[in-house]
């Protein structure tokens, strides 16, 4: 069983992901940015197969209330565009933490192929 670390930025939040151009809805500038960053930091990653397991600890910039769920589409999309998995509906095992703040907003991953 293979598996995949990585520490990343802190995602955008999934409201600030999206923006409605008249009848369409598309990623946001912010939502590219962060995924263009991801997919040039994990250059090269070869994909993992079948079922996966994703274990995310965020660690916020700050104290403000969060929604720890609004952070996820931004963040697994932009692992399944760099080539981490096919796609994301291969994660059947998700664990998330919302850690205290450290001084640097980061997310580190850990993502895993399950038996």
């Amino acid at each position: 069983m293979r598996s995949f670390d990585a520490i990343l930025p802190f995602p955008p939040s999934v409201n600030s992901y999206y923006r409605n151009v008249g009848f369409k809805v598309l990623i946001s500038r912010d939502g590219r940015k962060y995924r263009k960053m991801v997919v040039s930091r994990l250059a090269g990653t070869r994909p993992l197969e079948g079922r996966l397991s994703l274990t995310a600890l965020l660690y916020p910039k700050d104290r403000r209330r969060r929604d720890v769920d609004n952070t996820l589409k931004c963040l697994l999309d932009s692992l399944a565009h760099a080539g981490t998995m096919h796609d994301d509906s291969q994660i059947k095992v998700l664990h998330v933490e919302m850690r205290e703040p450290d001084g640097e907003a980061r997310v580190e991953v850990r993502l895993e192929e399950l038996g």
